[in-house]
């Protein structure tokens, strides 16, 4: 984690979003005290969530009888 003035995170606020998208966190100061962080946006989370909101979803879904290959055959005939 490092530290910078907010007059040179804005000055160099392109290459602060680099380093956040390197992983780095930034925390930034006015007049020596810290007042905002630049974290790393972490997507993973969102995605694990959604997979198993959609594996939950399917659970109990039966194509009884039915083959992917008709149900496609059938979409495309809409």
């Amino acid at each position: 984690m490092s530290t910078i003035s907010a007059y040179d995170a804005k000055t160099h606020f392109s290459s602060l979003l680099e380093r956040a998208g390197d992983g780095e966190t930034v925390v930034i100061t006015k007049h020596g005290r810290p007042v905002a962080k630049l974290v790393p946006f972490d997507v993973r989370p969102a995605v694990d969530d959604l997979v198993d909101a959609l594996l939950e979803a399917r659970k109990g879904v039966r194509l009884d009888g039915l083959h992917t290959r008709d149900l496609i055959e059938n979409g495309r005939r809409y």
